[in-house]
């Protein structure tokens, strides 16, 4: 199906993973991640401290704090969506239309990959289907004669 974008149009959101759909996730092979729109930036990231440390977020000498009084700082600061005492993992907060907050909206590209957290790192090995992924497309640009551009999926 193609569909046809004047310059006056807004590119549509991409959509975010269906977490609670796995029977459509894909069985995961690297290629997939070339051509996806980082479907997997979608879902939520939970973190433990030494990952927010590896961010940059939380500085190392704030290791030994009640990890509850840096989860409070880090929700005010809009970086932390919850904290789990039990388990002292933090998920991290994510934007109005559920990309990462480290999702560049744009180049659909992780803007702290070299220091991503672990959930990231070891994805899709774990998560909530290891070796499957919730992939979706990219959508490729290209100019016609006319000056305009369809949008054709791979």
């Amino acid at each position: 199906m193609h569909t046809l974008v004047t310059p006056m149009m807004k590119p549509n959101l991409i959509a975010a993973a269906e977490i609670d759909r796995l029977d459509t996730w894909a069985k995961y092979s690297a290629p997939m991640c070339g051509s996806c729109v980082s479907s997997c930036c979608t879902l939520p990231v939970e973190v433990k401290i030494k990952d927010l440390i590896r961010i940059g977020i939380v500085d190392e000498f704030e290791r030994g704090d009640p990890p509850k009084n840096i989860a409070k700082r880090l929700q005010k600061e809009g970086i932390v969506e919850r904290y789990n005492q039990k388990s002292e993992i933090f998920t991290l907060q994510r934007m109005s239309n559920n990309d990462c907050l480290y999702l560049d909206r744009k180049s659909r590209l992780c803007t702290i990959y070299d220091k991503r957290p672990d959930t990231c790192r070891n994805h899709p090995k774990i998560g909530p289907r290891p070796g499957y992924c919730a992939y979706k497309p990219k959508e490729v640009v290209r100019e016609s004669s006319a000056s305009r551009r369809t949008l054709e999926k791979f």
